[in-house]
């Protein structure tokens, strides 16, 4: 009887055994198979925002510097707009001027000289008329939407230093379309003071 019971309850182990085995594998298979959909999910977000490396590798650290920093002021500009602030975006716009100023172009390689004088006399004149009307956000945004154009040109070619989001609203502008960039990831639409940001989509990365 006692053989009886033994064999029973080893026949009863061994069935457990099997069975935590099996769940145990079920479950594995099933976070394997998870990773597996979140990862695909990862891939496909960054699919949906394409990635822009800068034109020239090649650039001057001192004329990397110079560069941030009138890119550093563009940002204070378009947060003064998200803000609804027309005196701090005068103020970027006026440092603005400075930074571009300050830039030594005897650092630029013959080519990246062609590329940036393409872009540093529309680029001073917006800054100019965005510093001078501080009264006047609405004229303010009219150049920043011209300025943007200028920056994003500059950042492709040259970098920024920095990550930036490069954004688009369709309905900004009189329905025209007006971009800009940031630097976060957050949509704050400063052709609306910081709102309307559904209509916002980020086009593009770039490092």
């Amino acid at each position: 009887m006692k053989k009886v019971l033994f064999g029973v309850s080893a026949f009863a182990l061994i069935t457990l055994s099997a069975c935590n085995d099996g769940d145990k594998s079920s479950k594995e298979n099933d976070i394997t198979k998870m990773n597996a959909d979140t990862t695909k999910n990862v891939d496909t977000d960054k699919k949906q925002i394409a990635e822009v490396t800068p034109a020239f590798s090649n650039v001057d650290p001192k004329l990397s510097v110079s560069l941030k920093n009138v890119v550093d002021q563009y940002l204070h500009i378009k947060n003064g707009l998200v803000n609804n602030d027309g005196s701090a975006a005068a103020k970027g716009g006026k440092e603005m001027d400075d930074a571009i100023g300050k830039i030594d172009k005897s650092l630029l390689t013959t080519e990246q000289k062609k590329v940036y004088d393409g872009i540093e006399d529309d680029l001073k004149e917006h800054a100019e008329h965005i510093g001078k009307n501080a009264g006047d956000i609405e004229h303010e945004r009219e150049h920043f939407s011209m300025m943007s154009e200028d920056v994003y040109d500059l950042v492709k070619s040259f970098g920024a230093g920095q990550t930036l989001y490069h954004d688009q609203c369709p309905i900004a502008n009189d329905s025209k379309g007006g971009m800009w960039l940031s630097e976060i990831k957050e949509a704050k639409n400063p052709y609306f003071g910081g709102k309307m940001n559904d209509c916002v989509k980020v086009m593009e990365v770039i490092k």
